[in-house]
């Protein structure tokens, strides 16, 4: 039996788990994520695969998700949350410790990826997955397959920016105008994320809550709170409309906190059809089946074929 590992590395933890080629998780493992030297991190990464190589005494496949990427053109990762890794020849490094084929992509398109090969969901050719979380984010799979571009930075959708029809909708004199941590203004990834769905709500509304709050709420029909939701809900059928125009999906799949929002799926769907040429059709929106599992799931993926 081939053994497949995935590995989520994220800021704070990384873990990893082993599936079957179904996809079935066998087992997982999760520690901190080193922050004192890439050293350190190399070795954190080495001894969970060496652990999982111990237990199921074999040598299996190993898949990265990474909140990030790795520049195909040059192999060198662009991780901006995890410092000691960012900037470095990291697949390459693995590989050499590992003595094996080391795959990895963006968090995002391991979530797609994870997603696009559930059963349920394998007669939609082309997935887009989206992550409504800490940030926005984007996977794109074409037959199985993650599109991940030129150097590797396919699915970015969060560095879009507000466009003409956003602006107009937040009010063209005093839309809230935010920072984005790559350096540019007015990025979706403030807006269309669970913290830009609070720091709307703040700037429009006048009070400072969180999500869970905010949506508590909406369901207890008090009216400026009904009125910016519906306002967030224009403000993703804008943004998303666009992806549709340029990718025309056969499913939208949403993952990240804000996903568990399910007036989501019933507004959504109602709200773009404005924003989509004559004869586009919505696609099918579905929450994430597999929820936080897709970013070591998706990883795993990367080796079936």
């Amino acid at each position: 039996m081939t053994f497949y590992y995935g590995l989520d590395i994220g800021g704070t933890k990384i873990e990893l788990a082993v599936f079957n080629d179904k996809l079935e998780k066998l087992y997982s493992e999760r520690v901190p994520t080193p922050q004192t030297s890439y050293e350190d991190w190399l070795y954190t990464i080495e001894t969970l695969v060496r652990n999982a190589d111990q237990k199921f005494a074999t040598k299996g496949n190993v898949g990265l998700g990474l909140p990030g990427f790795v520049n195909r053109e040059t192999g060198v990762a662009e991780i901006t949350n995890i410092r000691v890794a960012d900037g470095k020849t990291i697949i390459r490094d693995l590989s050499e410790r590992l003595g094996r084929e080391v795959k990895g992509e963006n968090d995002a398109n391991c979530f797609a990826l994870s997603e696009a090969w559930d059963e349920n969901n394998q007669q939609y050719a082309t997935v887009l997955g989206l992550i409504l979380g800490t940030g926005f984010g984007g996977g794109l799979v074409f037959d199985g397959k993650i599109h991940s571009g030129h150097i590797g930075m396919a699915g970015e959708v969060g560095h879009m920016q507000l466009n003409y029809h956003a602006l107009k909708l937040l009010g063209w004199d005093n839309a809230p105008i935010y920072e984005c941590g790559c350096g540019n203004r007015a990025c979706l990834d403030t807006y269309l994320s669970g913290r830009g769905f609070e720091m709307l709500y703040r700037d429009l509304v006048g009070e400072t809550l969180d999500a869970k709050n905010i949506i508590s709420r909406f369901y207890q029909n008090e009216p400026k709170t009904v009125e910016f939701v519906n306002t967030f809900i224009e403000l993703m059928a804008v943004s998303i409309g666009n992806l549709i125009t340029v990718l025309d999906p056969d499913m939208i799949v949403f993952g990240g906190g804000l996903s568990n929002f399910d007036y989501i799926y019933e507004a959504l769907p109602k709200a773009l059809p404005p924003h989509l040429m004559r004869s586009a059709k919505v696609p099918v929106l579905k929450k994430a089946i597999h929820g936080d599992a897709g970013g070591t799931r998706g990883a795993a993926a990367l080796f079936l074929k």
